[in-house]
């Protein structure tokens, strides 16, 4: 979990670094889906070296992308801080069976809870950090109303809403909402039937009566035993909108969609607010690190797979805090669940496919 003590450390960041082996350009126009014949190849290319290519410390992931004429290509992630990244970037081939390979130099992969001061405010005027009125919009601050140890506190999004037969539950990640798992600085874990607060505990000076409950806990412990970084609340009668409206995007679909290349995505998230980029990387492996409590030490590094990547420069589509923001598709009137967004660099953002996440918790969206 990145704290609020390490903004210095994100905002040293270099904007995305990029290193041909075929140099990664602003995508063009078209769409590129898992059912397309070039996808499937590089698919099965990348199945083939990923194991071996993982192996390696300074390589943080890949994934299936595209070159500058659009071709698809595979994308290999690699640790910019690590001493060895020239040598691996120089061990590398050009191509394996006929499929291209890129490199794509980024700092590490991270769970994005607990965001940096001087953040938080929303396109638009409209603020993600603000205690609002209920029922509540969501794409809004919040977390775990006693996220706090170790001196500090922390927070992320509460994203969206999904029902359950006909219960509603608040939709974030897991590392917002319960991964204390460690007695640590307070003492405390998270417990099913613990209050969901809005806003987080970050933007009231870590005092929860600044706050209000919103929804209760249901732990559903997805990590680290499962491919998807998600955790639910069950929705506190008349806090939340019905519809599952979201600041700045309002209501959405019910029905979801799967990521393409160069897809225009959008997302509402307490740090950045509304936010747009596209969809860089399809079918990804990438290596995320997580914290055991607020600003605890690495609990674990974790290897998911088949992931959505999304372009990130400079940390302005995702960075910390954002956590448990849902990821849409860009369009004006009730756009599509994409992915839940979780993680990322200042390169790149991580999103769990919604249909994974969906199917993990038994959930659908609450939507028109």
């Amino acid at each position: 979990m990145v704290t609020i003590n390490r903004f210095l450390k994100v905002l040293a960041v270099i904007i995305s670094s990029f290193l041909a082996l075929g140099a990664f350009a602003t995508p063009p126009a078209g769409v590129l889906d898992d059912t397309h014949a070039a996808i499937r190849a590089v698919m099965a290319v990348q199945g083939q070296v990923t194991p071996d290519l993982m192996r390696q410390a300074e390589i943080l992931g890949t994934a299936v992308g595209v070159d500058a004429a659009g071709t698809p290509v595979l994308t290999v992630y690699v640790d910019r801080d690590s001493a060895n990244a020239g040598e691996v970037i120089r061990g590398l081939p050009r191509q394996v069976s006929g499929v291209g390979v890129q490199v794509h130099l980024t700092d590490k992969f991270r769970a994005m809870a607990g965001p940096p001061p001087g953040h938080g405010h929303g396109g638009g005027g409209v603020s993600h950090t603000a205690k609002q009125t209920p029922p509540i919009q969501l794409g809004t601050s919040g977390g775990w109303s006693k996220d706090l140890a170790n001196g500090y506190c922390c927070g992320g999004t509460l994203g969206s809403l999904v029902a359950i037969g006909s219960t509603q539950y608040i939709l974030s990640n897991y590392h917002v909402f319960e991964s204390d798992i460690v007695n640590g600085g307070n003492n405390t874990t998270a417990q099913t039937g613990d209050p969901i607060i809005q806003p987080g505990l970050i933007d009231v000076n870590c005092s929860v009566s600044g706050a209000q409950s919103v929804a209760t806990l249901v732990k559903k412990s997805s990590l680290p035993g499962s491919n998807v970084d998600c955790s639910i609340g069950k929705v506190v009668s008349g806090q939340v909108r019905t519809d599952g409206s979201i600041l700045e995007i309002g209501t959405i679909s019910y029905s979801t969609v799967s990521a393409a290349i160069n897809q225009a995505v959008k997302k509402s998230g307490r740090t950045t607010g509304l936010s747009r980029s596209a969809v860089s990387g399809l079918n990804a492996t990438v290596s995320v690190t997580y914290d055991n409590e607020c600003a605890g030490g690495t609990a674990f590094t974790k290897t998911f797979t088949g992931q959505i990547v999304i372009a990130n420069s400079g940390s302005k589509f995702l960075n910390s805090g954002d956590s448990g923001s849902l990821m849409v598709e860009d369009v004006v009137t009730n756009p599509r669940a994409v992915g839940l967004l979780f993680a990322g660099s200042s390169t790149s953002a991580i999103a769990n496919p919604i249909g994974q996440v969906l199917s993990f918790l038994g959930a659908t969206m609450v939507g028109n």
